[in-house]
């Protein structure tokens, strides 16, 4: 299990490691913090390119082989949304302005007031989780690029964030593909402005169901949305998001031109396990959407593909894994596409009666 906060501690003084291992051993033990630490700058350069995920830093001013104002520039440029942390002696605040005019984040000074450590570190730990949120959302929420110009989107993934846009990582995830039903048939028969507002109403129904089981969404497509769910319950979650956007799609009737009524429905393919999450797309370009990639991914799109209208397909693997709470029935082997053998395929109906 990993701790919740990594930090650097760059310091040549020996007992700067035994003093913060001593007086945080309990945070240390609960693994609410990882403290790693080096003697100069080369030293914390080498154990920064080891662990891109550091959450802070916190570096002496006077070391040997490179001191704490290079090393605070080479942090700027390894990772510019780094927050570091200078440690000096009072009597040296002629280096202490120099290093917050090169962008320190704040300074404490020795000997240590370990309760101002503690606070500067809270203070500075609650801005790096503030910045990660920040990408986090501009990362999950696509959508974004509907309503923000494409100039605002471009600068949003300039150099400054390159190095965090770029980090991927595999995640237990689930996956829902959800397609609308013979609407490519209503696409090419009515006026442009009429499929537009349909889609875009459809779509906005799917998304409150998903984002109310705290999912998000990864892509629009055509007529089809990808959406995915991670953390805590997870399937639990996809699986309520699919029975809410299939009931309140199903309860929808439209009026189409020469009076024909439109009944729209979805079909629903369902996968959860480990997918591979980060951005693709160019650098040249500065252009990336954040996306989920993998057999899940694969396995959930073509279960739509075979599922009927009004259908949620899941895998038996998913079945095995879902809370006994869902009532799900068996309609057998069903061949997906690129799958090398039929694979059993299991109905979500709804919630059991209690």
């Amino acid at each position: 299990m990993n701790a919740r906060y990594k930090i650097l501690v760059v310091d040549d003084e020996d007992d700067v490691e035994q003093l913060i291992r001593q007086k945080f051993r309990r945070q240390i033990r609960e693994q609410n913090y990882e403290f790693i630490f080096a003697k100069n700058g080369v030293e914390a350069m080498s154990k920064l390119r080891e662990s891109p995920d550091m959450d802070m830093v916190f570096s002496d001013i006077n070391m040997p082989q490179m001191d704490g104002l290079t090393l605070l520039e080479k942090i700027g440029a390894l990772n510019p949304l780094l927050k570091t942390v200078i440690i000096s002696a009072y009597s040296d605040m002629t280096n202490i302005r120099l290093a917050m005019n090169r962008g320190a984040f704040d300074f404490i000074c020795k000997p240590f007031d370990f309760e101002d450590f503690e606070r500067t570190m809270s203070k500075t730990l609650r801005t790096a989780q503030q910045i990660k949120d920040t990408i986090q959302a501009i990362q999950e929420n696509n959508i974004l690029k509907m309503y923000v110009d494409n100039s605002v989107l471009q600068f949003m993934c300039c150099k400054e964030f390159e190095n965090s846009l770029l980090v991927s990582e595999i995640i237990d995830a689930s996956i829902l593909f959800i397609d609308i039903c013979g609407f490519t048939t209503i696409s090419e028969q009515e006026p442009p402005d009429v499929v537009i507002n349909l889609l875009n109403k459809y779509f906005d129904i799917m998304v409150k169901a998903i984002i109310a089981e705290g999912g998000y969404i990864d892509k629009f497509m055509g007529d089809a949305v990808l959406a995915v769910f991670r953390n805590d319950n997870h399937l639990s979650r996809a699986m309520k998001a699919a029975l809410s956007v299939n009931a309140n799609i199903q309860s929808i009737q439209d009026t189409l031109s020469g009076a024909q009524t439109f009944f729209p429905k979805v079909s629903i393919g369902l996968h959860t396990g480990e997918v591979i999450s980060g951005n693709v797309g160019s650098a040249a370009l500065k252009r990336f959407d954040f996306t989920v990639i993998g057999d899940v991914v694969n396995t959930a799109q073509r279960l739509q593909s075979v599922a009927k209208p009004g259908q949620i397909l899941i895998t038996q693997k998913t079945f095995e894994k879902a809370e006994p709470v869902f009532k799900c029935h068996a309609i057998g082997a069903v061949i997906l596409k690129n799958k090398q053998s039929p694979v059993n395929a299991y109905e979500v109906l709804g919630l059991m009666q209690h």
